[in-house]
């Protein structure tokens, strides 16, 4: 069984390409929304919910764990190594390695939560790469909470992001990593400010592509479902109305949230 955690609900956007690209393998997810959203916390209380929220999934019979946040990805992936002997994915090393085979002029933008950007994680993933290349970050601490209410569309939304992305454009980027999986729900609104010549790097969708190949290189991790449908499992610490919504808008089908 493949685990999954996200301070919320942007990292069902993981599940969802899990379930796609691994349709044989069942997953328990975790989402931390009654105390979302991490990206103002201190590392030190993320990564104690990281430590909780991967107990949590292995009581659930996860095999391995993908940290689907950036920031506690960015924060918590090494004591959560060094914690448990499963193996720990985390969506940062995926994204930034897509971002650097995709751009073609080494200009680089990353927005993120405050604790992402702060922690210069994709940068510093990015430039060990390829030294020559330029990364601009944007910290974004509004568009998380504004996603968890389910204000994709909103006209409040599409301001802040064009406030948020002008100083990218500026920027002269020709790549965008969305270093939050909350943010694949705002990419028509991002795609619209940034420019149609920029290409946008989705983590949730480069990390369920680096799980499915190590899979297929080391079967003996995870334990696929042989026989019957692959059973999938989504629990929340809080439901609300609009969690229910914005899960029913990233998989196209209703989905039982289990609040524990």
């Amino acid at each position: 069984m493949i685990g999954i955690f996200d301070s919320g609900i942007g990292g069902m956007t993981v599940a969802r390409a899990v379930e796609q690209l691994l349709p044989d393998y069942s997953i328990v997810y975790f989402g931390d929304i009654a105390r979302t959203p991490y990206g103002s916390k201190s590392a030190a209380t993320i990564t104690d919910y990281s430590l909780r929220n991967t107990e949590f999934l292995l009581q659930k019979g996860a095999e391995i764990i993908i940290i689907a946040c950036n920031t506690a990805s960015s924060v918590a992936t090494e004591a959560l190594r060094r914690e448990f002997q499963v193996p720990i994915i985390e969506v940062i090393t995926p994204a930034a390695h897509k971002a650097v085979a995709t751009s073609k002029t080494g200009r680089i933008g990353v927005i993120g939560t405050r604790a992402t950007i702060r922690s210069g994680v994709y940068e510093q993933t990015i430039c060990s790469q390829r030294p020559d290349f330029h990364v601009f970050s944007e910290a974004c601490p509004l568009l998380v909470p504004l996603v968890e209410e389910g204000w994709t569309n909103k006209q409040e939304t599409k301001m802040i992001l064009r406030r948020y992305l002008h100083p990218l454009k500026d920027k002269q980027i020709d790549t965008l990593v969305l270093g939050c999986t909350h943010y694949p729900l705002l990419t028509k609104l991002i795609q619209t400010r940034v420019g149609k010549r920029v290409t946008l790097i989705d983590s949730s969708v480069e990390t369920a592509h680096y799980v499915r190949d190590l899979l297929t290189e080391q079967p003996h991790l995870v334990a696929k479902k042989d026989h019957g449908i692959a059973t999938h499992h989504y629990y929340v610490s809080d439901l609300t109305d609009s969690a229910q919504t914005v899960a029913r808008k990233i998989f196209a089908r209703p989905l039982e949230l289990i609040l524990t």
